[in-house]
């Protein structure tokens, strides 16, 4: 190993050192285990920018007081089959896991299950969360908007107007779950500050300067006033209306059913969602549905590849093998991540022997 490879490390522990953390900074124990489990499972999945990556951010969110550690989502409306929360901006990966632990002893009565939260804290990775209802032989469908941020600007402008406002579906599958998460930009800010911080440029133009030119810059989101760019929408400038589309789409489905959104003009970090879940057997059945999914992924691996040495892989497959890997290896976790670690452990006086 290099001392640029990521150390791999047991995921049991990371898990205790994170809810070790959390808890110190303030979350309840169902909070901060809850925030543990889901971060080491995005780093199993390979999404190392939402995974402990975020830990640090997190706790300085909590010390802060601008991440609720105690109390329970208020119920603004509940027909059974739909509900509405605000999240009181309670940790999102936790509201997101209560909403779906709710669903799942809804859907059996209802087939499907819909929730709309406002003022929920950021949600992390969607396909982590996602993963939960696919391993539980249901369809689900996962969005999350932040009303305060402005990131992304709408196809043909030039100011930044919407979050990135990322989208998840996942359905069951026999070998593995195919769990689709994206957003309506073609990249995300975590990656725009890894490479600023990097002083890296992007490979492809996917970003807008102030006057909407594409560049591969990402500095220009690190610009304040006026001379700020923006994420490009997914389509690029040829076909960005159809980012467009995804953005409108995820913008009402989780502030407009919400109730809470831009309009409100909120000032602190956090998000709108959405969250479906659909159970199968309410429709032509679990077995029908297996049936139909498994056979268009056979047909998705027998696509003849353009590069023979990169056959066609579904989304959710290179995951799933990526968690068996760290299940028998350990967790691959970065250096700098483990640095940030360290460091808040020494300040809330956690024990970090695990991280050398």
């Amino acid at each position: 190993m290099t001392t640029s490879d990521p150390a791999r490390l047991p995921a049991g522990a990371l898990t205790r050192l994170a809810a070790d953390l959390f808890a110190a900074a303030g979350l309840d124990a169902g909070k901060a285990e809850s925030m543990a489990r889901l971060l080491v499972l995005t780093d199993m999945m390979g999404r190392q920018t939402h995974g402990l990556a975020q830990c640090a951010t997190y706790l300085a969110e909590v010390e802060a007081g601008r991440m609720a550690g105690t109390g329970e989502p208020e119920v603004l409306r509940d027909t059974g089959g739909t509900l509405v929360w605000d999240g009181g901006y309670r940790p999102g990966l936790w509201l997101v896991e209560r909403a779906m632990a709710e669903g799942f002893g809804r859907v059996a009565t209802h087939g499907t299950f819909t929730l709309a939260m406002r003022r929920s804290h950021h949600i992390g990775c969607l396909a982590a969360l996602a993963k939960q209802a696919t391993d539980r032989g249901l369809f689900v469908m996962l969005a999350s908007s932040g009303p305060h941020s402005r990131i992304v600007a709408p196809f043909g402008g030039r100011e930044a107007l919407f979050s990135p406002n990322p989208f998840a579906v996942g359905f069951p599958a026999s070998d593995f779950p195919v769990l689709v998460d994206i957003s309506a930009s073609i990249t995300t800010v975590s990656m725009t500050r890894e490479k600023a911080k990097a002083g890296v440029l992007f490979d492809h133009p996917w970003l807008l300067d102030s006057a909407g030119r594409p560049t591969r810059d990402p500095t220009v989101m690190e610009r304040t006033g006026p001379d700020r760019g923006s994420l490009m929408l997914l389509g690029g400038t040829e076909s960005g209306h159809k980012g467009f589309g995804l953005a409108l789409m995820v913008e009402a489905l989780t502030q407009g059913l919400a109730g809470h959104g831009r309009a409100d003009a909120p000032t602190r970090w956090g998000a709108s969602v959405y969250l479906q879940l659909i159970d199968p057997a309410a429709f032509a059945g679990r077995e029908a549905f297996a049936a139909q999914m498994d056979f268009l992924i056979d047909r998705c691996h027998a696509n003849p590849a353009i590069d023979p040495d990169q056959p066609v892989r579904l989304p959710g497959e290179q995951a799933a093998r990526r968690i068996a890997e760290a299940e028998a290896q350990g967790v691959p976790v970065r250096e700098g991540t483990r640095t940030a670690l360290r460091d808040a452990a020494r300040r809330l006086g956690v024990e970090a022997a695990i991280l050398g």
